[in-house]
């Protein structure tokens, strides 16, 4: 097998990294030294070579900073030798070895992945648990028997929908700390769901609202999306949403399925 193929595989392995999700808040390190000599092009070929180096650059960039993030640092002068041999048919290391060292690299960031979203779904757990305890004690606040905490921060006079129904609503949804992590009322476009499709929080919360009411909801995590993560939010977070009821929907105005 020859080495030219070894590139390839460097990167389609590095492939496995691709799901994890992208931080916008970790520093990055350049690959790099920032005192490299400007490239210079004479003309559209030279820049299409310089992007498809600079594009594996880039995702090798990033995903780098990911493994370190998990506590895994490798040595990126030895990752840009790699690239640059493995590209010159000069690779030290064989196919075989190079698959090798890939698959215990991808067992060990698995692992490593799994410790971190361990520790951060604990430590979640452990915040929202003292967080809901204090809020319990807030006046206005009223707790139901699932654990759902609610105030009423503007109460309408029109029906209460049951779980069945599709309903209208805007709403914000902050964590504990403040993060916004969805809004409609950024979108400036109001959200249309059945209640018994959405988290049983929201299915519980909004069945206990009259129409044109505003309410707060401090939802426990296995009221929310539990040891799941989407978006900002981590496994076991305790969700507050601001949720204003626009109306029930009758099936001829809630949208089709299509």
């Amino acid at each position: 097998m020859k080495y030219k193929s070894v590139a390839l595989l460097l990167i389609s392995s590095l492939g496995l990294f691709a799901c994890q999700q992208e931080s916008t808040d970790t520093e990055k390190k350049e690959l790099v030294p920032a005192e490299q000599k400007a490239a210079e092009f004479k003309n559209d070929s030279d820049k299409q070579a310089y992007a498809l180096g600079a594009s594996l650059g880039q995702y090798l960039n990033q995903q780098l900073s990911l493994q370190e993030e998990t506590g895994i640092n490798l040595d990126r002068e030895l990752v840009i030798q790699g690239v640059v041999a493995a590209a010159k048919d000069k690779s030290v290391l064989t196919p075989e070895q190079i698959q090798e060292q890939i698959t215990a690299l991808r067992e060990l960031v698995s692992k490593k992945q799994a410790e971190k979203t361990e520790a951060q779904s604990a430590e979640n757990q452990k915040a929202g648990e003292a967080f809901l305890a204090e809020n319990a004690k807030k006046d206005g606040v009223k707790v139901t028997d699932s654990g759902l905490q609610y105030e009423v921060v503007k109460q309408g006079d029109g029906p209460k929908p049951k779980a069945e129904d599709t309903v209208k609503v805007h709403y914000r949804g902050t964590l504990i700390d403040g993060t916004e992590f969805d809004s409609s009322y950024s979108r400036n476009q109001p959200a249309v769901f059945p209640l018994n499709r959405v988290i049983s929080g929201w299915t519980e919360g909004l069945q206990l609202m009259n129409v044109g009411s505003t309410y707060r909801f401090y939802i426990p995590a296995n009221l929310a999306y539990g040891s799941r993560s989407t978006g900002k939010i981590t496994p076991n977070s305790t969700l507050i949403f601001d949720v204003e009821l626009l109306s029930i929907e009758t099936p001829e105005e809630a949208p089709s399925a299509d």
